[in-house]
């Protein structure tokens, strides 16, 4: 994929990453991030993110952010496994991208000791479980009647990749 770079994302990527997602968001209500997302928020993530996260943007030649994937602990998975989130800007998505970015995270997740990587993605989100089935993600477990705001439930699909 030619003119893309995936690279480690920092605080200074903030204002690019929010414009980015909240163009994502605005596009498809599949997420479990709702609305559109400012700068400090980005900020308040990676400053409180733990120190087994890794945030990784794919930046164009003019240095715009095209995609975004991050990985980190959760509270609901054991310490070898981390959460995966994965967001590429509309028009841009199958055009190599969220692989670039995933051949990366996987290499990070590799790096920082995780065994394994999990992918919860709600069901309603075709594109979300379409992607993750393709870098050989497999279902392990549903949650149903999850309340992802106020009104708002949804059911989800957790998928796995194995790093071993």
């Amino acid at each position: 994929m030619s003119g893309v770079t995936i690279r480690r994302a920092g605080p200074a990527d903030a204002r690019d990453i929010a414009a980015m997602l909240s163009t994502v968001l605005a596009s498809a209500d599949t997420s479990a991030i709702l609305g559109p997302v400012e700068a400090e928020t980005i900020r308040g993530w990676m400053a409180a993110a733990p120190a087994r996260s890794r945030w990784l943007v794919a930046e164009g030649e003019a240095g715009e952010i095209l995609g975004l994937q991050w990985i980190e602990p959760h509270a609901g998975l054991p310490d070898e496994a981390a959460n995966i989130a994965t967001f590429v800007l509309p028009g841009r998505q199958q055009l190599g991208i969220g692989s670039a970015l995933f051949a990366a995270t996987e290499r990070a997740a590799r790096d920082v000791g995780y065994v394994w990587i999990n992918a919860t993605i709600r069901a309603d989100n075709e594109g979300g479980l379409v992607y993750y089935q393709s870098r050989g993600f497999r279902v392990w477990t549903r949650e149903t009647g999850v309340e992802i705001a106020p009104g708002r439930v949804v059911d989800r699909i957790c998928k796995r990749f194995d790093l071993d």
